[in-house]
């Protein structure tokens, strides 16, 4: 297994799609016309519609759980904070980057994880924090 190190980092790269959003709404039970109906997010505040911010916070997850080098476990999550910058709109491609940035307690495996968003190169839409334990196969 390779050791996890402070500064260690993962990403996951998506184009956020239509179906996307649908399947999401789907799951969740959140169908807010921002989201899914195009005539009244025409009429919102960002003029047409949005993706789910929490869809966007779930690729955090995907790079914690397939992206983070170590193998042989996997994380449970204790903690999402998240702050929204900005709207992410169908079509739009997202990186989610994940950072250790702390070691909580090593001996428990529990990390701090600072966890940013972009879309494009450079335009950050989502940051904050998730806090994850290590669980080995084993036990």
């Amino acid at each position: 297994m390779e050791k996890y190190t402070v500064g260690m980092k993962a990403q996951m790269t998506k184009t956020i799609s239509e179906s996307d959003v649908y399947l999401f709404a789907g799951i969740t039970g959140d169908f807010n016309p921002l989201h899914v109906d195009a005539e009244a997010a025409k009429k919102g505040f960002f003029g047409k519609r949005v993706v789910h911010g929490i869809l966007v916070t779930g690729l955090f997850s995907a790079a914690i759980g397939t992206k983070l080098p170590e193998r042989g476990g996997v994380f449970a999550y204790l903690e999402q904070d998240a702050r929204f910058l900005k709207p992410v709109f169908i079509g739009d491609t997202v990186t989610a980057v994940v950072k250790l940035v702390e070691i909580i307690n090593q001996e428990k495996k529990i990390w701090k994880l600072s966890t940013e968003a972009f879309v494009g190169s450079q335009e950050k839409v989502v940051e904050g924090y998730a806090v994850v334990k290590m669980i080995p196969e084993s036990g």
